[in-house]
């Protein structure tokens, strides 16, 4: 049965992508854009560009009124209470590395950060580089067989001398929500700061923050069918205090003279030097796209669209998922067949996926495998897609086996 995506003509580059014989499943690396946000950037570029908070003339009001625009849309979107809790910087990995700077005197040698073991590289290389430079113990939460976090395991490596704890809520290779509300409560227990990366659990479904309960929130906007170049970090208001300034420059500083400074509170005395106007711009306008469709069609089409994946994968002989991916994406091996083979002869056919470690190496180092092969879905996508793709996929096994 066919599954058409009511969305799909809002995204010119799909067609333009079907056009070149292309079938794009590669949406957890960087989504497609829709055409309200291509819209937004070109009124922006074409009405005049100006920078913010600094100018009194029109096109600085106006560029300064759409940019604080988007750090409401993203407040709301998150019920973050106040928009003043929005941080943009310039990815989700540079959010990660303001919080590792920005957070370095909470510790002190043999105190402990709390990872996962399946953390993307923006959410550990941080945290491991802040352990070397202050000699801190990194521990690593193990995982179950379905790539859920072992919260047994959990409860006894989280204790008195925790003082961070930064996981993933939603895997980028397992396609696993994590047990977050039973993982921060532990966390808590001991007053430890928590960090969430959410650059994958964002895209899927409305998350409120407060409701969560972390102190910190990270995503990037290009997972989220924004632009690039765009990051998002939400901190509550005592946990944004306790954050030293990292970087400096122009808009960031209160007074200076040649010898000492003071600086700006959050959000922008961490948004040092010109920001990402028309990213931050088209952020807002993506999230207004998203935010008038129907959230549970969308769910809907989206659970349907992976069950078709995971069915299909399962069927084949000597396919193996990694983990039990539960929704958006599925990450699998092949018996006997090198992932980046795979891939290329996918490539050659048009199907756009994604091959290697996905930014999480030491996670496929722990399941002993060299990499794997990732499909994952947006919005855009049909079944006409999916069946593309296992053609494709049954063609190069047939070649490779």
């Amino acid at each position: 049965m066919f599954l058409p995506s009511p969305w799909r003509a809002d995204f010119p580059a799909i067609a333009e992508l079907q056009r070149q014989g292309q079938t794009y499943l590669d949406s957890a690396a960087t989504a497609q854009k829709p055409q309200a946000l291509i819209d937004a950037l070109t009124r922006y570029y074409v009405n005049g560009a100006a920078n913010v908070h600094r100018a009194q003339h029109m096109p600085g009001m106006l560029a300064t009124q759409a940019f604080e625009d988007s750090r409401n849309h993203v407040g709301q979107w998150l019920n973050a209470g106040e928009s003043g809790q929005i941080i943009f910087t310039h990815g989700a990995t540079s959010a990660f590395n303001l919080l590792a700077y920005g957070l370095e005197h909470e510790f002190v040698a043999d105190d402990e950060i709390v990872v996962s073991a399946l953390e993307h590289h923006a959410n550990l290389l941080p945290w491991q580089q802040l352990a070397q430079r202050r000699g801190l113990k990194l521990i690593v939460l193990p995982l179950d067989a379905n790539g859920l976090i072992d919260l047994a395991a959990a409860s006894q490596l989280i204790g008195p001398k925790t003082r961070l704890l930064a996981v993933s809520q939603l895997s980028n290779v397992l396609g696993t929500w994590q047990p977050l509300p039973a993982l921060l409560k532990l966390a808590q227990t001991h007053n430890a700061l928590t960090v969430v990366d959410g650059a994958q659990g964002v895209v899927h479904g409305r998350h409120d923050v407060q409701a969560l309960g972390c102190d910190f929130y990270v995503f990037s906007s290009h997972k989220l069918y924004g632009p690039d170049g765009v990051g998002v970090l939400y901190g509550r208001h005592d946990a944004l205090a306790r954050l030293h300034h990292w970087q400096f420059g122009g808009e960031m500083v209160l007074t200076t003279d040649f010898h000492q400074a003071s600086f700006r509170p959050a959000p922008l005395g961490f948004e040092a030097g010109t920001p990402p106007i028309a990213g931050v711009i088209g952020l807002g306008a993506t999230l207004d796209y998203l935010g008038s469709l129907d959230q549970e069609a969308v769910f809907e089409h989206e659970a349907a669209l992976h069950q078709l994946l995971r069915d299909g994968l399962r069927q084949r002989d000597g396919v193996h998922l990694l983990g039990a991916p539960q929704l958006a994406l599925a990450s699998f091996v092949v018996d006997g067949v090198h992932n980046a083979d795979l891939a290329h002869l996918l490539t050659e056919q048009g199907i756009a996926v994604r091959a290697g470690h996905h930014c999480a190496m030491p996670l496929l180092q722990s399941l002993d495998l060299p990499g794997a092969l990732r499909v994952s879905l947006g919005l855009y996508n049909d079944s006409e897609d999916i069946q593309h793709f296992f053609n494709g996929l049954d063609q190069a096994l047939d070649l490779l086996r």
